[in-house]
């Protein structure tokens, strides 16, 4: 796909001995715990899932949704332990690595070392643009601007299907991830609705006009920036 950079021959073969394996996940299933440390590493192939921290409160900060792409347990890898937990949302395929070859990429291959740390980069770039709206942004431009985000990557994915792209995510999980309850959540999507600027049922999102709700959630790049594949 074209989001996603091309590899040499040689980065190819170094991805093939660095896989182990390919695993499958029944929606629901926890992939990663906070305060664990996994032997594996993983890139997300098919599925969705979410990356959330679970305060001492019992509320739960939904950090990130996972798409096909992204790569999953860097943190363990590098850190020696999660901070966070991973769950799979839907059936999930991941690609399986062992993550003792970690350092076997940094010291000899430098240009995948360095696409590890783009997409390190491209994480805590995200969750800034993130922060900044949960703690800037009125709930209707937050969740215009999480929609209007979650519509770009997946239509760079090649997953779009005319005005509708997959979003199998319930309410609270996008509430979850806003800083909004679950009725100030609801109410916000009826009345982006009503505009017919989303719509949103049975695991699809639905955008009439992308562009109107870009604005409206105050994004102003909209270009999906070409991003390496582990």
């Amino acid at each position: 796909m074209p989001l996603f950079k091309p590899m040499t021959d040689d980065e190819v073969a170094f991805m093939e001995s660095f896989k182990i394996g390919e695993m499958t996940l029944q929606a629901g299933t926890p992939l990663l715990s906070e305060g664990s440390n996994s032997p594996q590493l993983f890139t997300a192939l098919s599925g969705f899932g979410m990356r959330y921290k679970l305060l001492a409160s019992g509320k739960r900060q939904v950090l990130s949704f996972v798409l096909p792409g992204d790569f999953i347990g860097l943190q363990a890898g590098v850190m020696n332990q999660q901070t966070h937990s991973v769950e799979a949302v839907t059936n999930m395929t991941l690609c399986v690595f062992n993550r003792t070859e970690l350092w076997t990429l940094f010291r000899n291959h430098a240009e995948r070392a360095f696409d590890l740390t783009w997409i390190a980069a491209g994480e805590e770039r995200f969750l800034g643009e993130a922060l900044a709206a949960v703690g800037q942004k009125s709930a209707y431009e937050r969740i215009a601007w999480a929609f209007a985000r979650s519509f770009r990557r997946l239509e760079a994915l090649k997953m779009r299907d005319g005005i509708t792209v997959p979003f199998p995510f319930r309410q609270q999980h996008l509430a979850d991830a806003l800083g909004l309850s679950l009725v100030h959540t609801n109410k916000t999507l009826a009345r982006l609705r009503d505009r017919q600027l989303v719509s949103w049922a049975d695991g699809r999102l639905s955008v009439p006009d992308i562009g109107e709700l870009e604005e409206v959630g105050l994004i102003d790049e909209s270009a999906v920036a070409p991003r390496p594949l582990m």
